[in-house]
């Protein structure tokens, strides 16, 4: 009896070893950390949290990686051959760091590609108007939003006006407690049954009628038109300067007014706005950062413009990679040849620091479980990308996710091999596409989000630490 019971042990032992050894299955990254790390994973998400409250726009998510770079010894013009740590920015709304390495140039270089810009609402060129004694601001929303999850909450307005004489003002307003906030309305309950109850939900809210508020204080001559708005045309060129024809060459947005915060009584999360996709942006500049001789040239590369497709002369579509590394030759002290700048980019391994859609309990159904990225369990790695079919995927070899597997288990990243929803749900479609024209092997590599594109986005602290961690990893390897 004792010979059987001692059978029985041994065998479910041997299984539970043949299972871990051959079974592949995700952990949770909180369990992979020790306290220390925990509490470093902790401190970092407040630096995270800071810069996600700074970089609201494009513009100021490039100004700010700009200052950091900066302050880290990055420098902007220098002659060839003086110094190891470039920066280049493409006219502030797109910017490219680099370290150069130990390796030669020719052999490839290091890149991480992410973007700085997020889903949003922008004024028209010709915004301000007067309806029912209100001034309203007309809009066009920017990327793929649910408009519906943008009425009724504060707004802030961040941009950049371009005055009749050439002087250029930035305006920021709603951000400071101080400030007044813009917000759109919707229709109450009691009178939305036929206008928006009985439509699809995509449709509910018109996107002409995602108009913002602007004020409501007439101008103080009773006999003068559109009173409304030429109290706040007054207000404006008293406080700034301007009149209206300057909105026309103005880039003025509304992004949510909330800070970010943590969410839940553990505090093991981070609520915010446009963490799509600066969870990325925030991670992979920190690895830069970091950098001293790197074994090989590292580019990490934040571009715009990738939510309404990359095209622009600052989406990952134009030709900002070719110059910055061009000019990454000459400061190399090489003679710049279109072979030479071929042949890198050729032998170049990149990821494309983009953010998944996390599992959501919610709505497990328009997920195949197998394969979704779930919140705390790492960074996500997505082989493909595209719709239905892969459809304009970029899809990495083998050989390339089987590298990028080694690097992460060898400097113990929690990672996990995800795809967006299932095959015929949809899908979405990030930059790595735009760089694997070029012939080097790229993978798509970021955070899980939950409410990805809403006003607040949910992320975990343990997979923004580990996208640290991961993209620290990617750099560091010969």
């Amino acid at each position: 009896m004792v010979y059987r019971e001692q059978e029985k042990e041994k065998r479910k032992n041997d299984t539970a070893e043949l299972e871990k050894k051959l079974k592949f299955r995700g952990r949770l990254a909180w369990d992979l950390l020790n306290d220390k790390e925990k509490e470093e994973a902790f401190r970092f998400a407040e630096g995270y949290k800071s810069f996600l409250d700074r970089a609201k726009t494009e513009r100021e998510a490039a100004r700010e990686i700009a200052q950091a770079a900066r302050e880290a010894g990055f420098q902007e013009d220098c002659l060839p051959g003086a110094g190891k740590k470039f920066s280049f920015v493409n006219k502030d709304k797109s910017i490219a760091l680099a370290v150069l390495g130990q390796a030669p140039l020719a052999g490839g270089i290091r890149i991480i590609v992410s973007h700085i810009d997020s889903p949003r609402i922008d004024l028209k060129q010709n915004p301000l108007y007067e309806d029912a004694d209100m001034a309203l601001l007309r809009t066009h929303y920017y990327g793929g939003i649910k408009k519906y999850q943008w009425v009724t909450i504060p707004l802030s307005l961040h941009g950049l006006i371009v005055k009749s004489d050439g002087s250029i003002l930035n305006v920021v307003i709603g951000e400071d407690p101080q400030d007044p906030v813009f917000v759109i309305n919707d229709l109450l309950p009691h009178l939305s049954g036929k206008t928006q109850d009985q439509k699809k939900l995509a449709e509910a809210i018109e996107g002409e009628k995602l108009t913002a508020i602007a004020g409501s204080l007439p101008f103080t001559d009773a006999e003068a038109k559109e009173r409304i708005k030429l109290g706040i045309m007054e207000l404006l060129h008293q406080k700034y300067g301007l009149i209206e024809e300057d909105f026309i060459s103005a880039e003025i947005e509304l992004v949510p007014a909330m800070k970010a915060r943590d969410v839940g009584f553990d505090r093991s999360l981070i609520g915010s706005y446009g963490q799509d996709d600066r969870a990325s942006v925030y991670t992979s500049l920190q690895a830069i950062l970091s950098l001293e001789e790197p074994p090989r040239t590292v580019v990490a590369l934040f571009v715009d413009k990738e939510e309404i497709g990359s095209d622009g002369n600052t989406g990952a579509k134009s030709l900002f990679l070719e110059s910055a590394l061009r000019a990454l030759i000459e400061r190399a002290g090489l003679p710049v040849t279109e072979a030479l700048l071929k042949q890198i980019l050729s032998n170049s391994k990149a990821l494309s620091a983009d953010v998944e859609a996390a599992l959501d309990p919610n709505y497990p159904e328009v997920h195949e479980k197998q394969n979704a990225g779930k919140l705390g369990y790492g960074v996500c790695l997505e082989k493909f990308t595209g719709a239905r079919g892969k459809a304009a995927a970029s899809d990495a070899r083998a050989e390339y996710v089987g590298e990028i597997r080694r690097i992460f288990n060898a400097h113990n990243v929690a990672w996990q091999m995800t795809e967006i929803g299932k095959v015929d749900e949809g899908g979405g479609g990030t930059v790595a596409k735009y760089l694997a024209i070029y012939g080097m092997d790229i993978i798509d590599c970021g955070v899980p989000v939950l409410s990805m594109h809403s006003p607040f986005e949910v992320t975990s602290k343990a997979d923004i630490f580990e996208a640290y961690k991961a993209y620290r990893a990617f750099v560091s390897t010969p």
